[in-house]
């Protein structure tokens, strides 16, 4: 059977709001994506936007995809792009990296809408210490189809037969849907490890209602049908299950906790770096 998961959520501030549907006590991780979180939707008003400090992370790649928006990513290899809707930003974080997340000046002087989703990818073992990178892809870059009223856009791996030209390091199923009214999807089961998430919208899974806002965690093996009632936005996502549990803290992953205590201490030493253009303040290491 499936299982429907209520994310948490946290008022970041000004309408604001942030989901937390993975990790959660029914799945510590589906396939390599071990942090999943909703942005919004948030209409901001001119002046105001999002802030997100430098910060580190080791072990894990980030993946951003936003519906409506803007955010400017900087980081410790110098990089500077802002992400806009039907981008993928991929930022491999490996060994060690940090940047920061905020709204770009025109975007913020005028006031905007953001919405979008942002998760997280453990590492396999055998390249959690690799060499920081970051790459962007923009959205005219991505896999797409349409048919019968969806719309679907592979944002990294594998599916409905298209691949995403952003580089994984395990296999990955991670595909943006789009749905009109009426619209109907079958989801065959590509990966053992499946979820999707429903960021907007009425939708029927199997003839069963689903609530916005919530994570389906799918059947293995089973294929499902996914109806769209209203229109629809939604996230599928997953892949192979991880090669070994993964310990989590803060903004930290890694199969070994000595590893994590080394990240506390490198970040407190300043050992990640700085970000060019963005360093005169950061997120400090919360307390132990």
């Amino acid at each position: 059977m499936t299982q429907l998961v209520t994310p948490r959520t946290h008022d970041l501030g000004g309408g604001f709001e942030v989901r937390r549907a993975v990790p959660t006590l029914q799945a510590r991780s589906v396939g390599p994506f071990v942090f999943v979180d909703h942005m919004g939707p948030a209409l901001f008003e001119p002046g105001r936007g999002i802030d997100v400090r430098p910060h580190p992370h080791i072990g894990l790649a980030t993946v951003t995809y936003l519906w409506a928006g803007a955010i400017r990513h900087r980081d410790t290899l110098g990089s500077l792009q802002d992400i806009l809707p039907g981008d993928v930003n991929w930022m491999t974080a490996g060994r060690g990296i940090a940047h920061s997340e905020r709204t770009p000046p025109d975007p913020r002087a005028d006031g905007h809408a953001l919405h979008g989703m942002q998760t997280w990818v453990a590492l396999p073992r055998s390249h959690e210490e690799t060499a920081p990178s970051f790459h962007h892809h923009p959205a005219a870059t991505l896999p797409e189809r349409r048919h019968a009223g969806a719309h679907l856009r592979v944002v990294a791996g594998r599916g409905f037969g298209m691949e995403s030209p952003v580089r994984v390091f395990a296999d990955t199923f991670n595909v943006a849907l789009d749905l009109l009214p009426d619209a109907e999807l079958a989801i065959d089961p590509e990966a053992p490890e499946r979820a999707l998430y429903v960021l907007e919208g009425e939708a029927q899974l199997d003839g069963a209602d689903l609530p916005a806002k919530h994570l389906v965690l799918l059947d293995r093996g089973t294929r499902h049908v996914l109806r769209a009632k209203t229109p629809l936005k939604a996230m599928l996502f997953g892949g192979e299950p991880l090669d070994a549990p993964r310990h989590m803290w803060w903004n930290f992953v890694s199969s070994s906790q000595e590893r994590i205590e080394q990240a506390k201490r490198d970040w407190e030493a300043g050992a990640f770096g700085l970000i060019p253009g963005d360093d005169v303040e950061r997120i400090p290491l919360p307390p132990r």
